[in-house]
């Protein structure tokens, strides 16, 4: 089984003992308001799904929720 590029960046931020809790919610978070405007972006092709930008908002929701202790429903900020 192959990871995803996301999967790899999730587990990179994880495991980064530089890093703060505080500091990796911050990039989690980062990283989840570029998915979600990928995810956007991509809702008016029918290749959304196909391409996994559900599951790469979902896999992040996920290890946000790990680290807040429950479940997570961030904000999404949009850039102009």
């Amino acid at each position: 089984m192959s990871a995803s590029m996301m999967e790899l960046k999730l587990n990179a931020i994880r495991y980064d003992v530089g890093l703060s809790r505080g500091e990796k919610i911050a990039k989690l978070e980062h990283l989840r308001n570029a998915a979600s405007a990928l995810r956007t972006a991509a809702s008016t092709s029918a290749l959304a799904l196909e391409y996994g930008w559900y599951e790469e908002l979902h896999l992040i929701d996920e290890e946000l929720a790990g680290m807040s202790g429950g479940s997570y429903q961030g904000a999404t900020i949009t850039f102009r």
